[in-house]
């Protein structure tokens, strides 16, 4: 008998045609009771009419007219007197803007700008404003005199 060296060749696995592996779907039992006693209940809002209305403020923005309204008030100056030199103090302020000027101008403040931009349709300039806390609210000077107590 002879042996030899080689292993044998193992013979392949037969394919049984027509038989598939199927697994089946698990399946949950439906519920049949919901224990809703620690659910919040809903509350609805009650429309209501609203009788007057009252203005949105959009920004608290000082604008030019505005600003001649509280000089007049403050000054008593009549709004025609009020209006070239108010127009004529923003134009020499914004000349020393665009020089970048540093301002000492009590009571409104040390202005000082820190840096700027030019921009396709002007410039942006970053300022810095400091007040000292005793001019702050301060009360305007008034022109009448004390009257004595009598």
């Amino acid at each position: 008998m002879a042996i030899s060296s080689k292993p044998t060749a193992k013979a392949p696995a037969s394919k049984s045609s027509g038989s598939k592996t199927t697994v089946k779907t698990p399946t949950v039992d439906a519920m049949t009771e919901i224990d809703t006693s620690n659910t919040p209940k809903a509350t609805t809002a009650e429309p209501s009419v609203v009788e007057t209305l009252s203005p949105v403020v959009v920004s608290n923005e000082l604008r030019k007219k505005e600003l001649f309204e509280l000089i007049v008030e403050r000054s008593g100056m009549k709004k025609k007197d009020v209006k070239p030199v108010v127009e004529a103090m923003l134009g020499v302020l914004g000349d020393a803007f665009a020089e970048q000027r540093e301002m000492n101008l009590p009571p409104l403040g040390k202005i000082k700008v820190q840096r700027g931009k030019e921009l396709h349709d002007g410039r942006a300039l970053v300022l810095k404003l400091r007040q000292k806390s005793s001019q702050l609210n301060a009360a305007p000077a008034t022109d009448t005199p004390a009257t004595a107590d009598e």
